[in-house]
């Protein structure tokens, strides 16, 4: 699909590329779609242990992955989905906060879901989203 733009940023975007065979992001038209997201340090890949870190540096591992794939952040995003192991109020609480936080001006769709496992151990929230950006 030649026509599509995909993007993976600099760090675990990469790593993740050649390890696993996926892209962070990718571009459809005026939309950017992102991959999951989680908590982890967007150089070393280190996954932060407490949850509310955890989902604080989600939120910013979207926004990085939102620009690096041509977008402008957070303030473009109108659908989120979020998996959370476990889904309780604290988790809950994190995500709106960081709703609040990230985007200020607005409020997107969201599925929020419950799961036993994400992808790597020691994981307990993904974000994926999608964006508009009309260039």
């Amino acid at each position: 699909m030649s026509h599509l733009q995909y993007s993976a940023y600099k760090g675990v975007g990469e790593r993740n590329l050649e390890r696993y065979g996926y892209q962070q992001a990718v571009r459809v038209g005026d939309r950017i779609e992102c991959s999951g997201q989680g908590g982890w340090d967007p150089q070393t890949g280190e996954i932060y242990r407490e949850i509310n870190k955890q989902i604080e540096q989600a939120f910013a591992n979207v926004d990085l992955n939102l620009r690096d794939a041509g977008g402008k952040g957070w303030e473009q995003v109108f659908r989120v989905n979020s998996y959370h192991v476990p889904l309780n109020n604290e988790a809950l609480e994190a995500m709106v906060a960081g709703f609040k936080k990230w985007m200020p001006g607005h409020s997107p769709i969201w599925t929020c879901v419950g799961v036993q496992r994400l992808g790597e151990d020691d994981m307990r929230v993904e974000i994926e989203v999608v964006a508009h950006d009309p260039k």
